[in-house]
């Protein structure tokens, strides 16, 4: 009983956090739009006076959301995490002699379903539900992060052989550099499913090999 509530927590969890990546990714694109001051630009003018083509209470209020947002993230993302871990003991326990097996307990990490009603197996629960590390926020046309499928938006949950972990700006980057012109695997979470790409980094007309910036989380 125990792990069946457990799983169903989970459940909700994974709900909870999928429209909290819906609300950012509508909030990123209201700020990312033509013409928008992005994530992080400037609202003031080349003068230092308030820029007058946005609305700055607005942009404020959005970027104050989004910092709200990312800090729920984080903290449903790994009490989910631990969650799984609780589940897997459960599942790996050893039975007691004084049990009355019903089979219930063997499979509650074997049904987690994700956001999008699709269900995963337990060999799969660490991949399918592993912490996403950064997020794309900014990404230019025509560049080949762009042109190979990523999106604004995107939450990195393994880029090559990056998975969540320290130095992951470094990291990153070296793995584009030493991948430069070789199709780089990814698997990213877009709107509470997962998704694997296939990144290949290589010179364009812009600047970076992908054309795109990844924000940790």
């Amino acid at each position: 009983m125990v792990g069946t509530d457990l799983k169903l927590e989970v459940k909700k969890m994974m709900d909870k956090r999928s429209d909290l990546e819906t609300e950012m990714n509508v909030i990123i694109e209201r700020l990312c739009q033509p013409g928008g001051p992005g994530l992080s630009g400037n609202l003031l003018d080349s003068e230092g006076f308030p820029r007058s083509d946005i609305d700055i209470p607005a942009v404020r209020a959005d970027r104050n959301r989004l910092a709200g947002l990312r800090s729920d993230h984080k903290d449903i993302t790994e009490k989910i995490s631990k969650s799984i871990e609780l589940l897997h003991s459960v599942r790996l326990a050893p039975k007691s002699s004084t049990a009355i097996d019903t089979g219930s307990n063997s499979q509650v990490a074997d049904d987690i379903s994700t956001s999008n009603g699709s269900y995963i197996s337990g060999m799969d629960v660490d991949v399918n539900v592993s912490r996403p590390f950064a997020m794309v926020d900014e990404i230019t046309e025509e560049s080949p992060a762009a042109e190979d499928g990523l999106q604004l938006g995107d939450q990195i949950v393994k880029f090559g052989n990056v998975e969540y972990g320290d130095n992951l700006l470094p990291k990153l980057a070296s793995e584009a550099q030493k991948n430069q012109g070789r199709p780089v695997p990814m698997l990213v979470m877009r709107q509470g499913s997962s998704i694997n790409l296939s990144v290949t980094p290589r010179t364009w007309r812009g600047r970076g090999l992908l054309g795109c910036n990844f924000r940790i989380l």
